[in-house]
């Protein structure tokens, strides 16, 4: 039996707004975009590196205020290229975690968050 990877899928009310923080400060990219109609919700695809998200604006889609752990392998990198950017939103710090990894929780304009972790556990 296996299981594939997961994608997950988080709640977004303002199409500018997702952009400039997931393109814009944290440098994902945005893969595809779908709307049914002109004038109706948008859904998209952001990636960067293996992470892959989708955000949308249909509700039902997903609960404002989720959280999920993403991975990384250069969490000081990541966070002082956060840092350089001088997003007036986010100034993002490293905290060292009990059970061992160092995280960073960055909140979106939506209420999600997004913990960033470098995963070394003792």
């Amino acid at each position: 039996m296996s299981f594939g990877k997961t994608t997950p899928i988080l709640r977004i009310f303002d199409e500018a707004k997702a952009i400039e923080f997931y393109v814009g400060f944290l440098g994902f990219t945005i893969d595809w975009q779908h709307r049914f109609e002109e004038g109706f919700p948008l859904y998209l695809q952001v990636s960067r590196g293996d992470c892959v998200l989708h955000l949308s604006e249909h509700h039902g889609d997903a609960t404002p205020g989720s959280a999920l752990r993403i991975e990384t392998d250069e969490l000081e990198a990541f966070q002082q290229q956060l840092i350089a950017k001088a997003y007036k939103f986010a100034r993002p710090g490293i905290q060292a975690m009990p059970w061992g990894s160092q995280d960073m929780t960055v909140t979106d304009p939506f209420g999600n968050r997004l913990v960033f972790t470098n995963a070394i556990c003792v």
